[in-house]
């Protein structure tokens, strides 16, 4: 763990200061059941003496009475200290991760054609260009209502967007996955219990008149729709594919991505997730990359695979795969679909456990995005423009946008 915490750029003191902590409390509940035994003794003792030798066992017992509280709040002090320090750490790292920050990452794969707009006789123009000539996009009214990185889908980029989704949960069905409406507003155990509430816990909404917080992925209401539960072995693997809003603050991220609806505060998306046996959960974690790249190949869209580096991990996962598209205008890939193994980390804090014949235990875990639909938006308007300001619809969505073959721009 402590190996991890380093990995991770995390404290590692954090380590030792939960095992001393969990030291304290392993002691303390043994000195609270040694004078709890010492009372109980004592008590029966007392109804059988009389005179000196019964007052002195009251003034004994009055005494025991008030370590036996004591000790009682030590012991509960020592574990809710405990439990503190534990939801601070991260899982720990998979051992083949690569180390380092966020630009240490590996290139596992990579797919697709990455077209050469100068041969084709073009300078390619960006996203939010191609979106306000569609009618697709209108960030300016956005902004007027809710502020910057706020906008409007408009015409064929609302259309657009509910092909994506149809065709996304489409995908996920066909796969076996269950289709879910999950809640956007969760309690604060949930988002907690999912690894949310700590370094992430910049990003996150928060309602305190009602202590609430806005989920920014429908991971954090899939994770906890077992929780408190016992799954039988048999019914593994559970997959879910939730469609909800999602809400991010963005924190720490101004002057990044401030054009268009790549970074923005308010989005939906469609999200895997899968509850496994933990001997399954690095082949599920396989399976959900390989549906990701499905999806990413029926959209026609050049990508890359990563494996995400260690410094660069939510607190949840152990290992994290990361499909980047290409992007034309800024000349690089960008991230567009994750998925994370988590193994038992958040069935543990949620108290997710599978039975298997008579044994109980934490299952695991995993995620992995489909289709965050304003980045796949701005992919698909960069990458399948033509000349004249019109988009290609790829195959894959033609059916769910009434047969459109082409998006063409609308007078002003």
């Amino acid at each position: 763990m402590r190996a991890s915490q380093r990995a991770r750029g995390e404290d590692v003191a954090l380590v030792d200061a939960l095992l001393s902590a969990d030291e304290r409390r392993r002691s303390s509940g043994v000195r609270f059941d040694e004078l709890r035994s010492e009372q109980k003794n004592l008590g029966k003792l007392i109804p059988k003496a009389s005179g000196d030798e019964k007052a002195e066992l009251l003034k004994k017992a009055s005494q025991l009475a008030a370590d036996v509280k004591a000790a009682d709040a030590e012991q509960n002090e020592a574990d809710e200290e405990t439990k503190r320090l534990a939801l601070q750490l991260g899982n720990l790292v998979h051992p083949d991760v690569p180390v380092g920050g966020e630009e240490d990452f590996v290139v596992l794969e990579t797919h697709g054609t990455i077209r050469d707009f100068g041969a084709e006789g073009f300078e390619p123009k960006d996203h939010l260009e191609l979106g306000e000539a569609l009618g697709a996009i209108d960030v300016e009214r956005g902004a007027k209502v809710s502020g910057s990185r706020f906008y409007y889908l408009t015409g064929v980029g609302a259309l657009l967007e509910l092909a994506l989704v149809n065709a996304a949960i489409a995908q996920a069905t066909e796969a076996g996955f269950i289709p879910m409406l999950t809640p956007a507003l969760v309690r604060p155990r949930a988002m907690e219990g999912t690894g949310f509430l700590g370094q992430a816990a910049e990003n996150v909404y928060h309602l305190e008149k009602d202590d609430y917080y806005l989920v920014g992925t429908s991971e954090v209401p899939l994770a906890a729709y077992h929780m408190d539960e016992i799954l039988d072995a048999e019914k593994l693997p559970l997959r879910y594919a939730g469609f909800s809003p999602c809400f991010r603050r963005e924190a720490g991220t101004y002057g990044k991505d401030t054009r268009g609806i790549f970074r923005v505060h308010q989005f939906d998306k469609v999200e895997m997730f899968s509850y496994v046996a933990p001997e399954d959960a690095e082949n599920e974690h396989k399976r959900l990359l390989e549906w990701e790249k499905q999806w990413l190949t029926g959209l026609e869209l050049p990508f890359q695979v990563i494996d995400v580096a260690s410094g660069d991990l939510g607190a949840s996962a152990s290992r994290k795969y990361d499909c980047e598209a290409w992007i034309p205008t800024q000349g690089k890939y960008r991230e567009l679909t994750s998925a994370s193994n988590c193994d038992s980390f958040q069935a543990r804090r949620l108290s997710v456990r599978l039975r298997d014949g008579k044994k109980v235990q934490p299952l695991a875990t995993l995620n992995g995005t489909l289709c965050a639909v304003p980045r796949t938006i701005v992919a698909i308007l960069e990458n399948h423009q033509q000349a004249d300001g019109s988009v290609r619809v790829p195959e894959v969505l033609r059916p769910y946008l009434g047969g459109r073959e082409v998006l063409e721009p609308v007078a002003k």
